[in-house]
């Protein structure tokens, strides 16, 4: 079980915290005086993003795998219908942080064509800006100090950051969707005190990219209904998938409404990370308590940005079928090229992210060595494994946000280095 240190009004100079980021280590600094940014470990991803932006300030030519920032436009036509309302003057005022009823309605239809599942958008869908906020906004509902939530290792940070701020405890879990994935759940709820309040499901996965199947969930569900455990399901990357069939929604197991909540996102679906447009569905009593935080907190999003989300939401699919091809296009591109370069690359099943092994060699100097050299000796940013928690320090996670001949350069760059720098080779399997 995941500790955190107690909480002190002066904390020491250096700190060391273990919690959903691992164990990392914080100087003395005045933002620490704070109560909440004292639970969170650092954001280690800012150590390569200096890196990166110190070699582009020397005139390098940085290929960035690393933030996953979608690079595709926003379809036109969703541009366009912006454009429309935004010049209804009426638009301009203040918007409905739950959402304006178009877009919940369009929300609900979207489920109902998706996934069969049958939604009341006035009392089981809430407008989010971006399943990010939801995420936290959530943690802030339901979460009292100390409880203890039980979250996927590794995974994306605000599973677990989000109830950090809000005074829970991460009691870190497998992330594989199998049979393993039962016991320490089992082991959790019979050693954790207090009983573990919610458990977070992320498939398909960032950052490993895995796929749960309906089976699981039917699992996950009969032993969230026997414990009384909540269910909060991220499925940002529902639409993104390749090769097989669509990810389900966990929604879809009978009598997981009872216990659910369901996260989802426009952001990668349809090209619109910087819209801040996403959702939470699923069960009413979860659903009223995060619309009553956000109801003191945000007036929600833009009005035109809602109004087009619904024209999104309401299209025939084919902006979402060309977005998926992409990035297919991009994942057998990278796969191949990072091979034939010395550097495997899995091709992931579904989401914008391979995850891949370090090569063996530089394995012992960990992810965030790793992912400097990356940039350092090939002008190739990826994400290091470690800033989705401990368990991922032997990976790192590429981003699909570049396009195919960007990417073929950067597993040329990775090949140049991996052949070519025989001197750092030999000091490494030294050290």
């Amino acid at each position: 079980m995941n500790v955190l240190r107690k909480e002190t009004s002066q904390p020491p100079a250096s700190v060391s915290i273990i919690g959903a980021g691992g164990i990392c280590d914080l100087i003395g600094n005045s933002v620490l005086d704070f109560h909440r940014i004292q639970r969170l470990p650092p954001y280690v991803f800012e150590q390569v993003n200096r890196l990166k932006a110190s070699a582009r300030a020397g005139g390098a030519d940085i290929i960035d795998l690393g933030m996953g920032n979608p690079d595709l436009p926003t379809p036109q036509s969703i541009v366009d219908k912006l454009c429309e309302v935004v010049q209804d003057p009426r638009t301009h005022r203040y918007s409905s942080s739950k959402g304006i009823p178009g877009l919940r309605r369009a929300q609900a239809a979207y489920y109902a064509r998706r996934f069969g599942v049958k939604l009341n958008p006035d009392t089981q869908v809430v407008a989010t800006l971006g399943s990010k906020e939801g995420f936290a906004n959530m943690a802030q509902a339901i979460t009292a100090p100390g409880d203890v939530i039980l979250c996927p290792n590794p995974t994306y940070p605000i599973h677990a950051f989000g109830f950090l701020m809000a005074g829970g405890v991460i009691r870190s879990m497998s992330v594989e969707p199998d049979e393993s994935f039962f016991p320490p759940l089992e082991r959790a709820v019979r050693h954790s005190i207090p009983k573990p309040l919610a458990l977070i499901l992320n498939y398909p996965s960032n950052p490993t990219a895995l796929v749960a199947t309906l089976d699981f969930y039917k699992d996950v569900v009969a032993f969230a209904k026997k414990h009384d455990i909540i269910v909060l399901s991220d499925l940002a990357y529902s639409e993104i998938y390749f090769d097989g069939a669509s990810p389900p929604s966990v929604l879809e197991v009978p009598g997981a409404m009872d216990v659910t909540v369901e996260f989802t996102s426009m952001s990668k679906t349809f090209s619109m990370p910087g819209w801040r447009m996403g959702f939470a569905v699923g069960n009413e009593r979860l659903i009223a308590a995060l619309t009553r935080v956000k109801s003191y907190l945000d007036y929600g999003a833009f009005t035109p940005i809602q109004v087009a989300a619904t024209h999104a939401l309401n299209g025939d699919g084919s902006d979402i079928a060309e977005v998926r091809n992409v990035y297919k296009r991009r994942r057998d591109v990278m796969v191949e090229s990072f091979g034939k370069a010395g550097f495997d690359v899995p091709p992931p099943a579904a989401t914008m992210f391979a995850w891949a092994k370090i090569p063996e060699k530089f394995r012992h100097l960990g992810s965030l060595e790793f992912s400097k050299l990356l940039v350092e000796k090939a002008d190739v940013a990826v994400a290091p494994g470690i800033g989705f928690g401990e368990m991922g320090d032997d990976y790192v996670r590429l981003a699909l946000v570049e396009n195919e001949h960007r990417i073929r350069q950067a597993a040329r760059n990775i090949k140049r280095w991996l052949s070519g720098d025989e001197k750092f080779e030999i000091n490494v399997m030294n050290q």
